[in-house]
């Protein structure tokens, strides 16, 4: 499929940001890119400060609610809109322990409203693709992989309310007939992440001498997917998926989580230097205890989008996580504007 018009939601996110910026410099995307973002606090406009001056004419940036369907119906129609990637989404599991009510309303409300102004646009909108997690599926035992046919078992607030969100979406197709895919990603890390999780976390902490905190014993695995893999994934849904289709998308990257923390320990060694007063960061790491209703095990078995699609993740996760730490490195504003609240002034001065 071609596009003219692609609606990016939560594109001033991680993965949003990540994908604007694939789309715009790397996959040759001509038509026009529609970013819409409520900029709540994890969300950095500045980190496409540069993509909005050099794509002035194909970038626009609209602040709204996805949840307010008065402002997205303007924004549908006032930019002939005729294809929707909807990143947007509250995301991290220990907020959603905290404050499930945020979770409910933008993931599930938020997903439902958008899916209602593409329904009443069903001659426009050519394509409505929903982005999820593999947090949906629950956890594994020691074996076997998450499928696209695995049974849903959300275990918190925000696998949840992404269980929910993905119900909608195929709803939406089944009882409506409106154009949609869905995927669902494994763990995502890579430059512009919010340093509430856990690789910029332990990035920034280990820089600074401070403790490294590990949930329980550590040895819950994730399978971690860098992010410009995510976004070369995301964009092959988009141009050849099947309307309809669900496609898992993971790096084949499994790895408990203190192992993680050791290796970014060990490349921060190396690429930053000895820690002040000298000896390996791992001394920082700390264990500390479990989070209710934490899942042992995520694995994703990608084969369906790499037949279907000849999508390969091109990053392991050691040079994925060397090119991830030398960004970090190498951006110390950006970092400094985000831990600062800077990044947050200056939303309130330009957008009030």
């Amino acid at each position: 499929m071609t596009f003219k018009s692609l609606m990016v939601t939560g594109g001033c996110g991680f993965i949003g940001a990540n994908f604007i910026r694939y789309l715009l410099d790397e996959a040759g995307f001509a038509g026009r890119v529609i970013n819409v973002d409520k900029l709540t606090y994890a969300a950095n406009p500045l980190s496409l400060a540069d993509v909005a001056e050099r794509y002035a004419d194909r970038y626009v940036f609209i602040r709204a609610d996805i949840g307010d369907a008065p402002a997205m119906a303007r924004v549908f129609d006032e930019q002939a809109v005729d294809a929707v990637c909807h990143f947007a989404a509250e995301s991290h599991v220990d907020r959603s322990i905290d404050r499930p009510g945020d979770f409910i309303t933008t993931n599930i409300v938020g997903t439902y409203t958008l899916l209602e102004l593409a329904r009443a646009r069903a001659k426009a909108v050519r394509l409505f693709h929903h982005v999820s997690t593999d947090e949906v599926f629950g956890s594994l035992g020691p074996q076997g992989f998450f499928t696209e046919a695995t049974p849903y078992a959300p275990n918190s607030p925000y696998s949840a309310s992404k269980a929910a969100s993905d119900h909608l979406v195929r709803a939406y197709r089944a009882t409506y007939g409106l154009p949609v895919t869905v995927s669902n990603c494994s763990n995502n890390y890579g430059p512009y992440q919010f340093p509430e999780k856990l690789i910029p976390l332990m990035i920034l902490n280990g820089l600074e001498g401070r403790p490294l905190p590990v949930y329980g014993d550590g040895l819950n695995v994730r399978d971690w997917l860098y992010v410009r893999d995510h976004c070369r994934a995301v964009w092959a849904i988009l141009q050849s998926g099947r309307v309809g289709e669900t496609f898992n998308v993971g790096g084949r990257n499994e790895m408990p989580n203190l192992t993680v923390v050791q290796m970014l320990c060990d490349l921060l060694d190396e690429l930053a230097g000895p820690r002040s007063g000298g000896g390996s960061r791992r001394a920082l790491i700390t264990m500390v205890k479990d989070r209710p209703g934490h899942d042992r095990r995520y694995a994703i078995d990608c084969t369906k989008l790499e037949r279907e699609l000849q999508w390969r993740p091109e990053e392991t996760f050691a040079s994925g996580l060397r090119r991830t730490i030398r960004w970090y490195l190498e951006h110390p504003d950006w970092v400094c504007q985000v831990r600062s609240g800077e990044y947050q002034r200056w939303i309130q001065a330009h957008y009030g």
